[in-house]
Parts: C-alpha cells; structure tokens; sequence
C-alpha cells in the first residue's frame, strides 16, 4: 500500500476553487472578480493587469449569499488590512 497524503487546506481550497467554481459551465449565475485600475498587486511580479476569476453557482440566491461571504472581511487579513477587488455580478 502507499503511504497517503493530505493536502494543505490552502492546497485543497485551490482545487475546489479552479476545478468546481470557476469551470462548471452548468451554472449560470456567477461573480466575476478583478482588481482595480491601478492597483499595486497589478505589477507584474505580483498578479499581473489581467488576473481575473469567476465564480458560478447554481441559482441566483447562492450567487447572492456567496457574494456577501466574500465581502466579508477575510479571517486570515490583518485587522485594517482590506482586500482590494471588484467584485460584479454576471449571468450567461
């Protein structure tokens, strides 16, 4: 037998992340997340100017509660420190 490996949760975040919500074409309602013009995570050796991602979702309500969890502020940022992204509500 093989020896088993575990993920770091950041790692799995990353899978659901690109493999779940950002291809599933089924769904219909989506946020879409940019930065904003100028912004210093921009540079390229950081981001870069077209880092972008959508997130889909099965119904609008859930688009709706998930666009608010994100808003939220992130538990893992340093009290003062705000995320700096755009985020808008898409359909297709």
């Amino acid at each position: 037998m093989g020896e088993r490996r575990f993920l770091p949760i950041i790692e799995r975040d990353k899978l659901f992340t690109n493999e779940i919500l950002m291809t599933d074409t089924n769904k219909k309602f989506g946020i879409s997340i940019q930065l904003p013009e100028n912004d210093p995570m921009a540079a390229p050796h950081l981001l870069g100017d077209d880092w972008q991602g959508e997130r889909w979702y099965d119904s609008a309500s859930a688009r709706d509660a998930a666009l608010i969890d994100i808003q939220n502020h992130p538990i893992y940022y340093r009290q003062g420190d705000t995320p700096s992204i755009v985020l808008t509500k898409i359909e297709r």
